[in-house]
């Protein structure tokens, strides 16, 4: 298998997955149709399905398009998707698998909080989750259908994953998101070190995807809310927060959407 980023838009990634025995591909969350197009013929691979993590068309505008030049693909969401995400034709649930060609497998994980209909495509056998906008790399989406818990417990089932997957998010936010994680961690080595490797990555103009689940255990604060130091900081901003987990996330996410 391999995994090609295509940048959309003005900082979208939709992702390209070739099953190399089969020579068919999926693709993740196409926000235009000729970028995927164009990769599509430079992969010289035969496109059989579209896997859109949640409904918000700069993860979804390509679907006509696409349907339009193949009209043979699969289009697969989450069933509470159904009449938000163009052309579906799969309703899938948490736990369900898809496939593609013969050596992929992506299991289904239900993430609401970011949209109601949110999920995440986690190939284990490769090491790898697609997470659109659920997480982020050193940060999440914000809850635009969801609540604070829903959402801090869908982070924490993409935190347990193996510290090894790859992750592939929907947006190229990784410098700004660790500006904010460096304001609530200052003294985190991990985070301005990073932070150092993104700005040089970014100065090639390469993207910064894909990170993994061990550097988002490191520097991502809304993964790290059972954590002294970001317990404190959030409390430093407001001493009043209630004292459960998703209250501190609930606050954090609150204080990033403002920063």
């Amino acid at each position: 298998m391999r995994i090609v980023p295509i940048p959309c838009l003005k900082d979208n990634y939709a992702y390209l997955v070739v099953c190399e025995t089969t020579n068919t591909a999926a693709i993740v969350d196409p926000s235009e149709v000729e970028p995927v197009l164009e990769a599509v013929a430079r992969e010289r691979v035969t496109l059989t399905a579209i896997w859109n993590t949640h409904h918000h068309w700069d993860h979804t505008g390509g679907n006509k398009g696409l349907l339009a030049a193949h009209p043979q693909l699969a289009v697969i969401g989450h069933s509470s998707d159904k009449g938000r995400v163009p052309g579906q034709t799969e309703f899938v649930e948490d736990g369900d698998t898809v496939e593609l060609g013969s050596e992929v497998s992506a299991r289904i994980i239900f993430n609401p909080g970011h949209t109601s209909g949110a999920i995440s495509f986690y190939l284990a056998a490769h090491k790898a989750v697609f997470t659109g906008d659920t997480l982020f790399l050193s940060g999440c989406g914000r809850m635009f259908e969801g609540t604070p818990p829903q959402m801090q417990g869908s982070l924490r089932r993409l935190r347990d994953l193996p510290e090894d997957t790859k992750v592939y998010c929907g947006h190229e936010y990784t410098a700004a998101n660790l500006r904010f994680a460096a304001a609530v961690e200052p003294d985190n080595a991990a985070i301005a070190a990073r932070a150092a490797e993104v700005a040089a990555t970014r100065e090639r103009g390469a993207p910064t995807v894909p990170g993994t689940i061990a550097d988002e255990r490191a520097t991502n604060p809304f993964l790290r809310t059972d954590e002294a130091a970001v317990i404190a900081a959030v409390r430093a901003k407001d001493a009043a927060v209630g004292a459960t987990e998703a209250d501190i996330f609930g606050a954090l996410r609150g204080w990033k959407d403002s920063f």
